[in-house]
Formats: structure tokens, C-alpha cells, sequence
């Protein structure tokens, strides 16, 4: 028979491709002899330890300076706060002193519709001869006579005065209030600047303090990174020390044969202690390939034979159809002649029985008075 190649699947080739990386890497791991652990490794679980505690101190100092910072803010705030009540108590305090300095009422200009005497003070009783409700039927005021010109002379003149020392009054107080503001602006620009340097102090020295606990952190973990590395270097250099030894000490470097052999399967071999085949081996290996290669050259010339057997029985067959188109071919061409002779036959029939029916039958030529009879006798 002949072989047929049939590609493999290639989701099974990648599965099978897979699993020898696996058992490769899980090898590689076990026979390892520098990253090998038997049993716990307590030198790791103390320095995972080391590192769990290191960053809990690193979170708890972050976890202070983060609370040192909130009652810093927290500080402000209320003095700010402070700041803005005292503000507005000032405020208020001045808009008190204004309203009981010039709103009081004695000075007031305006008619106060609650007031309860207005009504006792809408008809007075008479307070001279000038008096507007008395007309001349009282005689009480009579042509060219002015009684109340002194009088009326001393009040224009006592208002004037009265105006006159509000006025200087209410100059002198806007200028001691406007001393009064600027005073307090400038006790207000004194304390806001002040605000601003104790601000700016206590900036820098959170600043400072972060930096500090910044440095502190940055040395914590360089030291302990430095500490890291000297574990790692150590044990690497146990490690290369162990190794070194077992080399010595096992039978890895010598010519013995039985160190590769495996402990549970005596068929197998340790792949890392393997040397090589014995000689015997040798010899067993190459008497098995005698035998497969005689078996392999019997096998082809089995096939060889095959091969021409069939090629035999193709030229046979092809002979053989050779033979069946030839006589095909022969029948065909008889066929063709006799079927041309009985053509032949048949068209002379036809001119005879053709002759037969214009000679004999179709002799005489009907005239125009039959087709005349032919037509009356129809109708």
C-alpha cells in the first residue's frame, strides 16, 4: 500500500507543544538545586514579616503626618473664624455707635405718624399775638404791630447757632471717623499680614516636617533594601557554597552508571546525571536498527513487487479496452453500411411507387368545367 502524509491538527500539536513546556519549567524547578526549598523556608517568611511591619511603620507615620496636617488646617480655620466674628462684632459695634449718635430723636427731621401726642399738639392753646388761628375778629393782633420780632429774631439766631455747631459737629466726627477707619485698616492690613507670617511659619515647618519624614521613609527603605540584598547575596552565596558541595560529595562527576539511574523506575534515567550509553547499549541499539532496516528493505521490495503487479494489471487493462474500441469501431461501421444499403432500397421503392402514381394513376388533367360542377354540386 502506499503511505499517505496527513497534517497533524494544529490545536493538538499546540497542546502537546504546551505540556512539554510545562513538564520542562516544573523540571526545571524541581532539579534546580539553588532555587530547590525542602520543607518551610523560614529565612523568607522572616523577611516577608520585616516587610508587613516596615509598611505598617510607613503607613502609620503617614497616617500622623496626615493628622499632624488636619489640625494644622483645623488651627487656621478656627482662627479665621474668629477673625471673620470679631469682624462683624466690630461692624455691628459701629453701626450701633452711629445710630445712637446721629439718629437720635432730637434731631430727627421727619413726622412720626405713632407718635401719641400729635393730637394734644394739633391745637395749641395762644402762644402770641401771632397766633395764625386768631383772625381779626379776636383782636388779638392788629395791623403794623410785630410783638414777636425779638423773639423771632433770638430763635432764627439760635437755629443758625444750633445748625451751625451740628454742622462743625458733624465734621469733627467724620474726621475722627475717618481716623477711626483708617486706624482700623491699618490694625486689620497689621493682623492680615501677621495672619500671613504665622501662615507662612507654619507652612515651612509642615514642610519641613514632611520633608523629614520623607527622608526618614527614603532612608527606612534604602536600609532596608540594602538589607534585602544582603539576604539575597547570602543566600545565593549558601547556595553556590551547598552546590559546590554536593558536586563534590555525589557521584555526578564520576563514570559510574548507576548514579543516573532512576530511584522508582529503573527504566528511566536522570536527565542531569545521565553520561551517556554503555557499550552494551551501544550494541543493542545498533543490532535493533539491523533488524529494522532489513525489515524496512523487505518491506520495500514487498512494495516494489506491488507496485509492478499493479502497473501489469493496468497495461492488461489498457489492452484490453484497446480491443473493445476496435471492435466497437468494426460494429459501427457494419451498422453504417447496412443501414445505408437499406436506404438505398427504400429510396428506389419510393421512385417506383413515385413513377407508378404520375405514369398510370395521375394520367388525366382535370378542366375548368369540372372545378365549375365540382363547385354548383358543392353548394
Amino acid at each position: 500500500m502506499y503511505k499517505v502524509d496527513v497534517s497533524p491538527d494544529p490545536k493538538e500539536v499546540a497542546a502537546i507543544e504546551a505540556r512539554r513546556n510545562r513538564e520542562k519549567d516544573r523540571q526545571s524547578r524541581f532539579f534546580n538545586v539553588r532555587t530547590r526549598v525542602m520543607g518551610v523556608d523560614v529565612k523568607a517568611l522572616n523577611s516577608q514579616v520585616e516587610e508587613r511591619k516596615l509598611r505598617e511603620a510607613t503607613e502609620q507615620r503617614k497616617e500622623a503626618a496626615y493628622g499632624t496636617y488636619q489640625m494644622q488646617y483645623d488651627l487656621v480655620a478656627q482662627m479665621l473664624e474668629k477673625e471673620q466674628a470679631e469682624r462683624t462684632r466690630r461692624l455691628a459695634r459701629k453701626v450701633q455707635e452711629f445710630r445712637e449718635q446721629k439718629q437720635q430723636l432730637k434731631n430727627r427731621q421727619e413726622f412720626d405718624f405713632w407718635d401719641p401726642g400729635r393730637f394734644c399738639m394739633e391745637f395749641p392753646g395762644r402762644f402770641g399775638d401771632s397766633d395764625p388761628y386768631y383772625g381779626p375778629a379776636s383782636l388779638q393782633c392788629f395791623a403794623g404791630k410785630d410783638l414777636d420780632r425779638a423773639a423771632c429774631l433770638k430763635m432764627q439766631q439760635e437755629q443758625f447757632k444750633y445748625r451751625l455747631e451740628r454742622q462743625l459737629q458733624e465734621q469733627r466726627q467724620v474726621k475722627v471717623d475717618e481716623k477711626c477707619s483708617d486706624m482700623l485698616n491699618d490694625q486689620l492690613r497689621l493682623a492680615m499680614d501677621m495672619r500671613a507670617t504665622q501662615l507662612a511659619k507654619l507652612e515651612e515647618s509642615c514642610r519641613v516636617a514632611m520633608m523629614s519624614a520623607m527622608a526618614n521613609a527614603n532612608k527606612a527603605q534604602a536600609a532596608e533594601l540594602a538589607e534585602r540584598q544582603r539576604r539575597e547575596h547570602q543566600r545565593e552565596q549558601e547556595a553556590n557554597f551547598m552546590e559546590i558541595q554536593n558536586q563534590i560529595t555525589s557521584g555526578l562527576l564520576t563514570e559510574n552508571p548507576q548514579v543516573a539511574q532512576h530511584p522508582v523506575a529503573p527504566h528511566r534515567v536522570l536527565p542531569y546525571c545521565w553520561k551517556g550509553m554503555t557499550p552494551e547499549q551501544r550494541t543493542a541499539i545498533r543490532k535493533v536498527q539491523e533488524v529494522q532496516r532489513h525489515e524496512k528493505e523487505a518491506q520495500r521490495q514487498a512494495e516494489q513487487a506491488l507496485d509492478v503487479e499493479w502497473e501489469n494489471q493496468a497495461l492488461h487493462s489498457a489492452q484490453a479496452a484497446m480491443e473493445l474500441e476496435e471492435q466497437e469501431r468494426e460494429l459501427c461501421a457494419e451498422f453504417r453500411r447496412g443501414l445505408g444499403s437499406f436506404n438505398q432500397q427504400l429510396a428506389m421503392e419510393q421512385k417506383a411507387q413515385q413513377n407508378y402514381l404520375n405514369s398510370i394513376i395521375y394520367t388525366n388533367q382535370p378542366t375548368t368545367q369540372y372545378h365549375l360542377q365540382f363547385n354548383t354540386s358543392s353548394r
